[in-house]
């Protein structure tokens, strides 16, 4: 994830990190002030947004200036080990807030909190109040024990929760792209993987609530939205009179909210990922034609030492779909794991094979880093060395960006319709956007604005972003 605001001199002191944080209403009757930071998946900032509907709902308003907050959450990531480091770091941060204003409420939120959850009020004294990611609605009441002068804490996990009747607060929104959670929770129980543990069973979000904040949405001036669950293809809602809307149908019934409103979505698993979604991303223009499909590892051994529920052969299968019914110019992006326990030399060129067939746009690379609580680390080794995980990481990221460049070059020379998003990065004089593969494409300005649709002639490129002139 970019980072999403400029951080003060202090927020910087030894800490490069993602966040969120933004001015987002007036102050009102009460002026309590929290500073929101989120780390992690698209889903913990979907949720940073939730929280802060539900704040503001009980007379908070959000500050990005951390020196005036009455309180500061940190809405967490537990996936990898290092993502927890992060976080602890960033908490010796704030203890110096916390020692000129001992009235400054800290807590933790999300799948960190949900994880550890008594230990981190024990480990880190300066942690006040732990949510975990199904406890937001009872935040509210969690900041008053704390102000009575008591430790808050709420991990409980639900079967039902899906905050589907909350309207997301856009935090540090570019004003045309917005997330929009479908499902929550996780049922598919890979050995290497925290999520079912601190964001609890699957669960889909109601179809009416969906649609009419992709409504509402389009109103207020986006044009596109990214569809958010762990495993998106296995969303089932049952309707009052008793229709089952599968994934395939919800993806439609968004795709008609407008024509100029377009839809992605993420996450896809393997096992999952039907033909019938692949016609409906063909049918309607407006969804776009970029699929994540993690694969985690090319080897049939360690897929099922993972649990994954499919083989390499069926993962290609699904490849293979993809291409015959949304062409080669459709987008794939992939998640690798590398060294996860007992991987061999062989395993490795199994995955260094599989790219190699695949030819991905994109992916999200990582060594394998061991979870505590997780079947891998109750019934498995991590024996791989790091040294040896660091050297095929490295390989494995070597080959994607070879992939990469490969896919960008394809577009060059080429005529592409571009979603405008805004200023470009590195100048002010161009602006960027994304083709429907989600290649990111940089342009001098022209009389367009954000929001709109433009035409560009793509004249070259780089491993990560198309350039280009305004037809």
């Amino acid at each position: 994830m970019q980072d999403l605001k400029v951080l003060t001199k202090e927020e910087k002191e030894g800490l490069d990190v993602p966040r969120i944080s933004e001015d987002q209403v007036a102050e009102n009757s009460f002026g309590k002030k929290v500073y929101i930071e989120s780390y992690g998946c698209q889903m913990n900032f979907a949720d940073s947004e939730v929280v802060t509907s539900i704040l503001q709902e009980n007379g908070y308003v959000t500050t990005s200036n951390v020196k005036e907050a009455h309180t500061i959450l940190l809405n967490t990531c537990a996936i990898r080990e290092n993502a927890e480091h992060k976080i602890r770091h960033r908490l010796q941060v704030f203890t110096h807030l916390k020692a000129k204003n001992p009235a400054l409420t800290v807590g933790i939120l999300g799948c960190m909190a949900e994880r550890l959850k008594t230990k981190l009020i024990d480990e880190e004294k300066i942690v006040d109040l732990v949510a975990g990611p199904d406890a937001y609605r009872d935040l509210p009441a969690l900041l008053d024990e704390v102000s009575d002068g008591q430790k808050a804490i709420n991990v409980f996990l639900s079967r039902e929760e899906t905050y589907g009747n909350i309207e997301p607060v856009r935090l540090n929104s570019n004003g045309v792209t917005a997330m929009v959670s479908i499902m929550r929770g996780c049922d598919n129980m890979c050995t290497f993987c925290v999520v079912p543990y601190t964001r609890g069973r699957e669960r889909s979000r109601d179809l009416p609530s969906i649609i009419a904040e992709c409504e509402k949405l389009f109103q207020q001036g986006y044009r596109e939205v990214t569809l958010l669950g762990q495993n998106v293809d296995s969303y089932k809602w049952t309707s009052e009179e008793g229709q089952l809307i599968n994934f395939a149908q919800l993806l439609e019934a968004v795709a008609l909210v407008n024509p100029l409103l377009r839809v992605r979505f993420s996450t896809s698993h393997p096992k999952d990922i039907t033909d019938e979604v692949l016609y409906t991303m063909k049918k309607y223009d407006n969804i776009c034609k970029n699929i994540h499909l993690p694969a985690q590892s090319g080897s049939n051994r360690i897929l099922d030492l993972m649990n994954r529920s499919y083989t390499r052969e069926w993962y290609l299968d699904r490849i293979k779909s993809i291409r015959n019914i949304l062409g080669e110019e459709c987008g794939v992006s992939q998640d690798m794991i590398a060294g996860f326990c007992t991987e061999t030399e062989e395993d490795h060129q199994d995955t260094l094979s599989l790219l190699a067939e695949v030819e991905y746009d994109f992916g999200y690379m990582f060594a394998y880093s061991e979870r505590p609580g997780t079947p891998a680390e109750k019934k498995l080794t991590d024996d791989v060395s790091e040294e040896v995980k660091m050297r095929r990481l490295q390989e494995i990221i070597d080959l994607q960006r070879i992939h990469s460049a490969k896919r960008n070059e394809m577009w060059v020379g080429r005529k592409v319709q571009v979603l405008v998003e805004g200023d470009s990065k590195k100048s002010k004089l161009h602006h960027f956007g994304k083709i429907d593969s989600n290649k990111v494409v940089v342009f001098p300005k022209g009389d367009e604005v954000k929001g709109d649709y433009v035409f560009v002639n793509v004249t070259h490129c780089t491993s990560g972003t198309l350039l280009g002139e305004l037809c």
